[in-house]
C-alpha cells in the first residue's frame, strides 16, 4: 500500500469520512446546489452509518442538466474533431489513474466494497476512457456499391443527449462504461447515479473538467429514482437512455421512454449458471465458482449464482467448496476482508428473506445462511457467504436474482440436462463453463442462451468484449466497439453523378 493510499485509508477508518468529497450536482461544468435545496445521506455499508450528505435533486435540476447537455452538444463538443475528443478521453484516463487512491477509498466508503475490488474498478474506469479514446477517430461509415452512376455512403452521427441511469453495485466502473463510448461518439451525457452511491460519478466531473471536456458535456444530477430518474427518462430533450438495474424498473424505464420514442439500452441483471462438468480441473473450477458469487458480496448482475454440477463430482466438489467458503472472513472494505458488506439494510433484509424461505421449504443450507456484523466493530450490513444444495429447478432460489452472496447448487446427469437447467430461468446475461473437453465447452457456448459465455475462467475478458443480455436480462450491448454504435444514428447519403 502506497503512502497516499495508506493515509487516505487511515483518515476514512479513523473518522468514518473523507474530506473534500463533492456533495452537489455537477451541471454545466460546475458543482451547483439543488434548486429546491434538498439534501440526503449516503451510508457506509461497512458501518451502517451515514458518512456524507449530498444534493437531492428534482425535475428542475434535470431540466438544467439536459439544457446544459444540449448546449454543449450543439456547441463546442460538436465542433471538436474525433481525434480531439479522443485526446480529451485519454487525458481523463490518465487523471483517473493519478487519482486512483482517492477514488478507490471514496468508492469503498460509498458502496461498501473491498478496497482491492474498488481499486480494480477504478482501473477498469481508466481503461474504459483509454479504450474509447483510441476508438473515437475509428468510428467509420461505409461505402455502398450502387454502380458507377452513384456515390453512396453512410455516416455515423451522435444520437444526441444520452442519459445514464446507474446502479449502486459498480458505481465508477459502470459510469465510465457508459459515459466513455457516449462521449467518444460525440454525444453529451446526463448521469443519474444510484441514490446509494453518488460520490465517484461526481468526482469524475472534476476530472473530466481538467481533461478539457467542454462544460455541459458531462452532467450529474443526484437524488432518488422517483425525483430524478423518472423525469430524466421522460425528458423530451433526452435522445437515448442507458439503464442498468432491475427488470421491474427497466420495464418502467422502457415504457416511459416510449412516450417520446427515446431509444433505450437495458442491462437488467441475471441468474447466471456456472456449469461444472465431471472432467474439469477441480481446483481452478472451485476458484472460479468462489469468485463468481462472492466477489462484491454477490452484488453483481453477472454473478455466477447457480452452480450447475455433474452428479459424479458433486460430493467431492461441494465438500471442498464448503470448506473454502467457511474460511472466508467478512469485514469492512477498508480492511480488504475477503467478503465485504451488502449495500443497504433493505438489501440485507431481502437476502435474508430469500434464505429463510428456502429453509422453510426444506432446502439444505450447507454453508452460511445468516445475517451478521463486522466482527471488529459489531456494525454494518453483512450476510455470511452461503451455499444451498440440491435446489430444485423451479424453486425461487434458482429462478430469482437475489443479489447477494448466495449460491444455489443444481445437480445434473448429462450435457443435455446442463443446457436445460442453464437455460431454465427468465434471464440470459452470462454463463460459465468448466471442462477439459473443448467440444463440450463449445457446444454449451452455442446452446446456452446468454449474451456472454466464459470458458474455464469466470469474468474473463475486459472492456474490449461486448457485454449485455438476452431474455429478461435486457437488450443492447455495452463495452467493446458495439457500445459506440449504441450512441450513433446512421445517416445514408446517395448522390447521382
Amino acid at each position: 500500500m502506497g503512502a497516499n493510499l495508506e493515509a487516505l485509508v487511515e483518515e476514512a477508518a479513523t473518522t468514518g469520512r473523507l474530506r473534500g468529497l463533492p456533495d452537489k450536482h455537477f451541471i454545466g461544468g460546475a458543482f451547483v446546489a439543488a434548486i429546491a435545496g434538498g439534501r440526503m445521506e449516503s451510508f457506509d455499508p461497512g458501518r451502517g452509518e451515514a458518512f456524507i450528505e449530498f444534493a437531492a435533486g428534482t425535475a428542475a435540476d434535470v431540466n438544467a442538466a439536459v439544457a446544459a447537455a444540449r448546449t454543449a452538444l450543439e456547441g463546442p463538443w460538436s465542433r471538436m474533431t474525433p481525434a480531439e475528443r479522443g485526446r480529451v478521453l485519454h487525458r481523463a484516463a490518465e487523471l483517473v489513474r493519478a487519482e486512483a487512491d482517492r477514488l478507490a477509498v471514496a468508492e469503498c466508503l460509498d458502496s461498501g466494497k473491498r478496497l482491492s475490488e474498488a481499486r480494480g474498478d477504478v482501473g477498469s474506469a481508466a481503461r474504459a476512457f483509454e479504450y474509447y479514446a483510441g476508438a473515437a477517430d475509428k468510428l467509420q461509415g461505409k461505402s455502398l456499391p450502387l454502380g458507377r452512376d452513384y456515390v453512396a455512403y453512410t455516416v455515423n452521427e451522435p444520437v444526441g443527449v444520452a442519459a445514464q441511469i446507474l446502479p449502486w453495485n459498480y458505481p465508477i466502473a459502470t459510469t465510465a462504461r457508459g459515459v466513455a463510448p457516449a462521449l467518444a461518439a460525440g454525444c453529451t451525457v446526463v448521469v443519474k447515479p444510484a441514490e446509494q452511491t453518488p460520490i465517484t460519478a461526481l468526482m469524475l466531473g472534476e476530472i473530466l473538467n481538467r481533461s478539457g471536456l467542454p462544460a455541459g458535456a458531462y452532467n450529474v444530477v443526484t437524488g432518488t429514482g422517483a425525483a430524478v430518474g423518472e423525469p430524466l427518462v421522460a425528458h423530451p430533450g433526452v435522445d437515448h437512455v442507458t439503464f442498468t438495474g432491475s427488470v421491474a424498473t427497466g420495464s418502467r424505464v422502457m415504457a416511459t421512454a416510449a412516450r417520446n420514442v427515446t431509444r433505450v439500452l437495458l442491462e437488467l441483471g441475471g441468474k447466471s449458471p456456472v456449469v461444472v462438468l465431471a472432467d474439469c480441473e477441480m481446483a481452478p473450477a472451485i476458484d472460479g465458482v468462489v469468485g463468481a458469487i462472492y466477489e462484491n458480496a454477490g452484488q453483481i448482475c453477472s454473478a455466477g449464482s447457480r452452480l450447475v454440477i455433474e452428479r459424479a463430482i458433486h460430493d467431492e466438489f461441494l465438500e471442498r467448496l464448503v470448506a473454502r467458503v467457511q474460511g472466508l472472513a467478512i469485514g469492512h472494505g477498508l480492511r480488504d476482508a475477503p467478503v465485504g458488506p451488502v449495500n443497504s439494510r433493505a438489501q440485507l433484509q431481502k437476502i435474508a428473506g430469500y434464505v429463510a424461505g428456502a429453509r422453510q421449504r426444506g432446502i439444505r443450507v450447507v454453508a452460511g445462511g445468516n445475517s451478521c456484523a463486522d466482527p471488529v466493530t459489531s456494525k454494518g450490513w453483512f450476510f455470511q457467504p452461503t451455499i444451498l444444495d440440491a435446489v430444485p429447478a423451479d424453486d425461487t432460489i434458482a429462478q430469482e436474482e437475489i443479489f447477494g452472496p448466495v449460491l444455489a447448487v443444481q445437480i445434473i446427469d448429462s450435457l443435455d440436462q446442463a443446457v436445460e437447467i442453464a437455460n431454465g430461468t427468465p434471464y440470459g446475461l452470462v454463463a460459465g463453463v468448466y471442462t477439459r473437453d473443448i467440444g463440450k465447452a463449445l457446444r454449451l457456448a452455442r446452446e446456452i442462451d446468454a449474451g456472454q459465455v466464459y470458458v474455464n475462467e469466470y469474468f474473463a475478458g475486459g472492456i474490449e468484449v461486448p457485454f449485455g443480455g438476452n431474455k429478461k436480462s435486457g437488450f443492447g450491448r455495452e463495452k467493446g466497439f458495439e457500445a459506440l454504435r449504441s450512441y450513433c444514428k446512421i445517416k445514408s447519403v446517395v448522390a447521382r453523378i
